[in-house]
């Protein structure tokens, strides 16, 4: 019987060198994507309301109501009635801010009316 020699030549071994590498390099890219993903909910709503920010159309709205830390308040664009609500909790904000007797000042995206803030962070 003949005996199989297991020696790896050096172009061999570089390689099995850097396929390890990239694997590495993979796994810690795909990590950090996956972690950049997950968002919390205070996040998520800071950047929707910096994004209404810069984009968005103002309009008149009218308070509806006030429960604990949601505000609800309607607002109508082009004819189309829209009623929405903002948690200022999220935003580290008081509803003691808004007057309940005066209009509200609405921030909404052109692109879809119902995608709208009250209250800016």
């Amino acid at each position: 019987m003949q005996e199989v020699s297991t020696s790896y030549t050096a172009a061999g071994l570089i390689t099995i060198v850097l396929a390890v590498v990239l694997v590495v390099l993979l796994s810690i890219l795909g990590y950090r994507a996956w972690q950049r993903s997950r968002v919390s909910p205070a996040e998520r709503e800071r950047r929707r309301c910096a994004r209404l920010v810069s984009i968005g159309k103002m309009g008149d709205g009218a308070l509806v109501e006030i429960q604990e830390s949601v505000v609800f308040y309607s607002y109508a664009v082009r004819g189309v009635e829209y009623t929405a609500s903002q948690d200022l909790a999220l935003l580290g904000r008081s509803p003691v801010e808004i007057n309940p007797v005066h209009s509200l000042c609405v921030k909404y995206d052109p692109r879809n009316p119902a995608n709208s803030i009250v209250v800016t962070p």
